[in-house]
């Protein structure tokens, strides 16, 4: 075997040994990093120092927090979760991209595997004519077939000499085509490894973002007396209710009085299935999920595959008017794509809110709505 054809064998066994290293444990490894209860607890030798707290001090019976304080808990907290999962579509959407390559690396092997095989055939039949010239004897019937679906078309004409020159030229010719393939897959497969291994980086950073800004909100919560807990859950509650009274107030259910389709019907049916389940962020079920998580794996049981991310969804899937959404429908919320829910009716949605919460049906109008889009419109 010649060097170039060892090297080239090489590199086929190299991708594949890539592949055999970089397929389960992608998803084994997302997985061991992810909380296995919804609701950790941050350690103390590993959570980050929070950011300064809204708190001047530790509450005590004797120096009770004020509502004014609370408040400005709410807002942090509100931020830091804004945060996390922003982050979290960040790894999501990484995520997805370096499952996306590591297919392309494993056809990229097979293609490597499959040319080695073709140029060692090449060389096999090159030599056979070769031999047959070298005899005196026509073209051995495999390089004939391999020459022509009909050789006596290729041969007519041609005494045997030229026979032999032109299955030589034929076979020479198509095995360089073989080698600059093989080389182009080899090109194809680094530049693919490289954004892997970006995409790889990016995950882990949006990975340790997520869990910095997620004990940063449970070292806060963590500062509160139970009954300073309960006031905050209470003007939580307060400030979701009036932003949905205000969404009602403007008359915005009057215009809406779309029906949910067929595939709707199944993927509000699978979303509201999920209620009282826990969010995990990266997590698309069947026991935990994220905002787009679950949104995306409601269409997926509907019959119908939608981007993973609420960025993507966003951008990908098309954009309705408010007042045209029906039930099924993906309501996007915050300026910059950060959280989805799926329209239920009457109002109302779906979604899985946050680390600490559940799957649960909230008004629609308790955040701020960027737009709408329908999957299968």
């Amino acid at each position: 075997m010649g060097a170039g054809k060892r090297n080239l064998t090489m590199a086929a066994v190299a991708v594949v040994c890539a592949m055999t290293v970089l397929g389960a444990p992608v998803h084994a490894y997302a997985s061991q990093t992810k909380p296995t209860e919804p609701t950790p607890s941050p350690s103390s030798s590993s959570s980050p120092s929070p950011s300064p707290s809204p708190l001047s001090s530790p509450s005590s019976a004797s120096t009770p927090v004020t509502n004014e304080e609370l408040e400005a808990v709410r807002t942090k907290l509100e931020g830091l979760y804004h945060d996390a999962a922003v982050a979290t579509d960040a790894y999501n959407a990484a995520e997805e991209r370096a499952d996306q390559q590591s297919e392309e690396l494993v056809d990229l092997a097979h293609e490597v595997v499959k040319g080695q095989q073709k140029l060692d055939k090449l060389q096999d039949l090159i030599g056979a004519a070769a031999r047959a010239q070298y005899r005196g004897g026509g073209l051995p019937p495999e390089v004939q077939l391999w020459l022509s679906e009909n050789p006596q078309d290729f041969l007519e004409g041609a005494d045997r000499l030229r026979q032999g020159q032109l299955a030589t030229k034929g076979l020479l010719a198509e095995m360089t085509r073989t080698q600059q393939d093989l080389e182009q897959y080899s090109k194809d497969a680094s530049a693919r490894w490289e954004k892997l291994e970006a995409n790889r980086k990016a995950k882990e950073k949006a990975k340790k973002k997520i869990k910095k800004q997620i004990a940063a909100a449970q070292e806060l919560e963590a500062q509160l007396e139970d009954d300073e807990r309960e006031r905050l859950a209470q003007l939580e509650e307060e400030a979701a209710q009036q932003s949905q009274a205000a969404w009602l107030d403007s008359g915005i259910l009057d215009e809406i009085n779309g029906k949910a389709s067929p595939q709707g019907k199944k993927a509000v049916k699978f979303a509201t299935d999920q209620i009282g389940k826990w969010y995990e962020w990266g997590a698309e079920g069947p026991d935990t999920y994220d905002c787009s998580g679950l949104t995306s794996q409601a269409w997926a049981a509907a019959g119908l595959t939608v981007p993973r991310t609420s960025q993507e969804q966003w951008r990908q899937l098309k954009h309705i008017d408010i007042q045209d959404m029906r039930p099924g429908d993906l309501i996007i919320y915050n300026a910059d794509a950060s959280h989805v829910a799926m329209y239920l009716g009457n109002g109302s949605m779906v979604h899985a809110p946050r680390p600490n919460r559940k799957v649960t049906i909230a008004g629609a109008g308790t955040m701020q709505i960027l737009g709408v889009v329908r999957p299968d419109a």
